[in-house]
C-alpha cells in the first residue's frame, strides 16, 4: 500500500521538493516541525531523522517541533534530541532547552486557575465521550497530558471516520477546540493552536516576530492538525504520507517531499543544507 501511495501523483498545488529554490533555501534559519509521523516512523524516531536534526543545529538553525503529544511525553525528547525547545499539547506549553544549565525550563500559556479550570471541565468531558459514543478510547498518553484531553484513532485503537468525526461534534459542542492529528483527537479550552505556539515560543526563545520574517522559516508536517502551519507559512512541505489527508485539507503545503515519515524530514533536512547524503 505505501507503493502505492509513493507512485501516487502528487496533488498539483504541492509541488516536489526538488523544486523548492535555491535562493528561498538559504534564506531559511530555523525549522518547525510535526513530531508524529513526521519525525518518527512506527511511533520513533529513526538514526536517519535524528541525524537531521544534529545537522540542523551544526549548521546553526533553530529547531522546534511543535505536536499534539503531552508535555510529560515531551519532557525526555525536549532534554536529549538536539532542539532548542518543544511546544506541546498544541500550543498550550512550550519545554525550553537552556544548554548552559543543561536542563529544561516548562512554561505556559495560560494561568494557573485558568489551567485547573480547564483540566476539571475536561475530564468530565472525556468521561461524556467515553460513555456516549461506543468503541472510544483516550489517548495512552493521558497521564502526561496538563491542558488537553485526547481520543486516540489510529496508533494503538481504531476509530472509523464516523467515529472520529461523532468525537469531533461532541467535542466542538462542549465548546472546545478539536483538531485531529493522523493518531490521535486532540481538544482543548483557549484559543491556542500550533501556529500561535509557534509565534509565542520563538517570541520566549529569542523575542523575534516570526510574523515578521516567515520568509526564513520552513514548517514540516503531515495531517490536518498542520494544515493552520501551512496556512501562514510561506516554506511549507509535507513528508510523503500527508496524501493520506491531502482531500480533508484546505491548506496543503507548498511543497511535498518523495519520502514518507523520518525518511520524509530528512529529506527536506539534505534540501536545505544542500547535501546529497548525510
Amino acid at each position: 500500500m505505501k507503493k502505492m501511495q509513493m507512485m501516487k501523483v502528487a496533488n498539483p498545488k504541492m509541488k516536489p521538493l526538488s523544486s523548492w529554490p535555491q535562493t528561498a533555501r538559504e534564506k531559511i534559519i530555523g525549522v518547525f516541525t510535526d513530531i508524529d509521523d513526521t519525525l518518527t516512523t512506527e511511533g520513533a524516531i529513526t538514526p536517519e531523522a535524528l541525524q537531521a536534526l544534529h545537522h540542523l543545529k551544526a549548521k546553526g538553525l533553530v529547531v522546534i517541533p511543535i505536536t499534539g503529544r503531552p508535555v510529560g511525553w515531551s519532557r525526555p525528547f525536549a532534554a536529549t534530541w538536539p532542539v532548542d525547545a518543544i511546544v506541546a499539547e498544541n500550543g498550550a506549553v512550550a519545554l525550553l532547552h537552556d544548554a548552559s544549565q543543561n536542563q529544561v525550563i516548562k512554561t505556559y500559556q495560560q494561568d494557573l486557575p485558568t489551567r485547573t479550570h480547564n483540566f476539571q471541565e475536561m475530564q468530565r468531558i472525556a468521561k461524556r465521550v467515553l460513555t456516549e459514543i461506543p468503541g472510544t478510547v483516550v489517548a495512552q498518553d493521558s497521564p502526561g497530558r496538563e491542558t488537553d484531553i485526547a481520543f486516540d484513532h489510529s496508533e494503538f485503537h481504531k476509530l472509523t471516520a464516523a467515529q472520529i468525526q461523532q468525537v469531533v461534534q461532541l467535542l466542538q459542542q462542549e465548546g472546545m477546540t478539536a483538531t485531529v492529528s493522523s493518531i490521535h483527537i486532540n481538544a482543548w479550552f483557549g484559543s491556542h493552536n500550533k501556529w500561535e505556539g509557534a509565534q509565542w515560543v520563538l517570541k520566549e526563545l529569542t523575542g523575534r516576530n516570526l510574523k515578521e520574517e516567515l520568509d526564513q522559516w520552513v514548517y514540516v508536517g503531515d495531517s490536518t492538525n498542520d494544515q493552520i502551519m501551512f496556512e501562514h507559512f510561506k516554506h511549507s512541505v509535507g513528508v510523503a504520507n500527508i496524501r493520506r489527508f491531502e482531500n480533508e485539507l484546505k491548506h496543503l503545503p507548498a511543497y511535498i517531499a518523495q519520502q514518507e515519515r523520518g525518511a520524509g524530514f530528512a529529506e527536506v533536512c539534505r534540501a536545505l543544507l544542500n547535501l546529497s547524503a548525510f
